[in-house]
C-alpha cells in the first residue's frame, strides 16, 4: 500500500519527463477538427471515456483523470469518478438511481449528517427505508437501486460486516461510505461492496486544505456516474486533483501516526473517571467518539491545541460536538435512535504528540465538569 499510495497515477512521469504531476489548469482545449469533436461529445455524453484531447474542463481534465485512477488502484477497482465535493459524489450516486428507474435506497444509520439529510428528505428524487444490518434484506424491493452504509459510521464509529451486508444485499449494489476507514485500513470492495465513496477532502487531502469527493466502482457504475456529472457539472477541480494525489502519496504513513496515537488516547479516556463511554473501531483508525459526564460545549470552547471544528482527517487534531454541527440536520429522535448522544464528542486525531493532546483533552474536561 506505501508504496502504490506513491506511485499510483505517476508511473508515466519519468517516460514524460518529469517528476511533480503536471496541473492542467485549462477550461477549454482548443481543435480545429470540430467534426471529430462532436463525435467525442456523443461519446462523453453517455459516460465512456475518450482516450483524445480533452473538449472542456466540465467534462474531463487530464489531472484529475490521475487522481481517479490512483484511488481507484488502491481501493481495487477499475475505475473511479471524482466530484467538486463528497455530498456531490453522494448526490451523484443517488440520481444514478432515480436514471435507472430504481428510485428507493435502503442505508443503515448512522451516517454523515447532511447524507442522511438527502436521503430522508426525497429531495433527489430517492426514497429511503433506514434498516439494521440484521432487517436490510427483508427491506429490498424490486425498485431499490441502492444499499448505502458507512462504516465505521460517522459519529459514532459503528462498524458492520461489508461481506455479511453484500450476501444480503443480492443484486443490488452495496456502496460504502470508506472516508473514515480508507484504503489503508480497509478496502470493501475486496468484500463485495461494488462502490465505495469517500469525501476526499478528509484524509485523502489530508491537510484541511482540499475539497473533493470521488467513488471507486466498476465500469458500468462509472459511466453512469460520469453520464450524472456531465449533465451537472460536479467535476473535481484540477487543482484539488493535483493536492488530493500529493495527500494520497502520505496516506499510509499519516494514517498508521494518528492512529497510533488514537490507539493510547482511548486507553486514557477508558480510564478517565468522567468519560462515561469510548467508541473505537476494531479496525483502528485516528477517530475517536466518547461520551462525558459533563458539559460537552464546555469540552469544545475549552480545548487549546485542539482545534474545534467540523470535518476530520486533518494533520490536527480537530474535534466536535455531532449534534449541534456535523449532525444537526438530523432530526433529534432519529440522532438519538442512531447513538448519536447529546454527550457525544467525536475526535479526529491528528500528527501531534501524544502528551500534548492528553494534556488538552484532560484541561478541557476538567472545565466541563466546572461547567455542570
Amino acid at each position: 500500500m506505501r508504496t502504490r499510495a506513491v506511485h499510483a497515477g505517476r508511473d508515466d512521469l519519468a517516460d514524460l519527463g518529469v517528476h511533480a504531476v503536471p496541473l492542467d489548469l485549462s477550461t477549454t482545449y482548443p481543435s480545429r477538427d470540430s467534426r471529430d469533436e462532436a463525435r467525442r461529445i456523443d461519446v462523453f455524453a453517455t459516460g465512456a471515456v475518450d482516450p483524445g484531447t480533452p473538449i472542456y474542463g466540465r467534462i474531463s481534465n487530464p489531472t484529475v483523470e490521475r487522481f481517479e485512477e490512483a484511488l481507484a488502484e488502491l481501493e481495487g477497482f477499475d475505475q473511479a469518478v471524482a466530484f467538486a465535493s463528497g455530498m456531490a459524489a453522494v448526490s451523484a450516486c443517488l440520481l444514478a438511481c432515480v436514471a435507472k428507474g430504481k428510485p428507493h435506497v435502503v442505508a443503515v444509520r448512522p451516517v454523515y449528517g447532511s447524507t442522511d439529510h438527502v436521503l430522508s428528505s426525497g429531495l433527489l428524487g430517492t426514497e429511503v427505508t433506514w434498516a439494521s444490518p440484521e432487517s436490510l434484506a427483508a427491506a429490498l424491493r424490486p425498485e431499490t437501486g441502492l444499499v448505502f452504509v458507512e462504516t465505521p459510521a460517522n459519529p459514532t464509529l459503528r462498524e458492520v460486516d461489508i461481506a455479511a451486508l453484500a450476501e444480503a444485499c443480492g443484486e443490488v449494489p452495496l456502496l460504502v461510505d470508506n472516508t473514515f476507514a480508507t484504503p489503508v485500513l480497509q478496502q470493501p470492495g475486496r468484500h463485495g461492496a461494488g462502490l465505495v465513496l469517500h469525501s476526499a477532502t478528509k484524509f485523502l487531502g489530508g491537510h484541511g486544505d482540499v475539497m473533493g469527493g470521488v467513488v471507486a466502482c466498476g465500469a458500468e457504475e462509472a459511466a453512469r456516474l460520469r453520464q450524472i456529472r456531465f449533465a451537472t457539472g460536479g467535476i473535481l477541480h484540477p487543482l484539488a486533483a493535483y493536492l488530493l494525489l500529493r495527500g494520497l502519496s502520505t496516506l499510509p504513513l499519516r494514517v498508521a501516526a494518528a492512529s497510533a496515537t488514537a490507539a493510547e488516547l482511548v486507553t486514557r479516556l477508558r480510564a478517565h473517571p468522567r468519560v462515561r463511554a469510548v467508541h473505537y473501531p476494531a479496525l483502528g483508525g485516528p477517530l475517536v467518539a466518547f461520551e462525558i459526564d459533563g458539559d460537552p460545549h464546555a469540552v469544545i470552547g475549552s480545548v487549546r491545541l485542539a482545534t474545534p471544528a467540523v470535518s476530520l482527517g486533518s494533520v490536527d487534531t480537530l474535534i466536535q460536538h455531532p449534534a449541534s454541527i456535523s449532525h444537526r440536520i438530523v432530526g433529534e429522535e432519529d440522532r438519538h435512535d442512531a447513538g448519536i448522544t447529546d454527550q457525544l464528542l467525536r475526535m479526529s486525531v491528528g500528527l501531534e504528540d501524544v502528551e500534548d493532546l492528553w494534556n488538552d483533552l484532560e484541561q478541557a474536561l476538567k472545565t466541563s465538569w466546572r461547567a455542570c
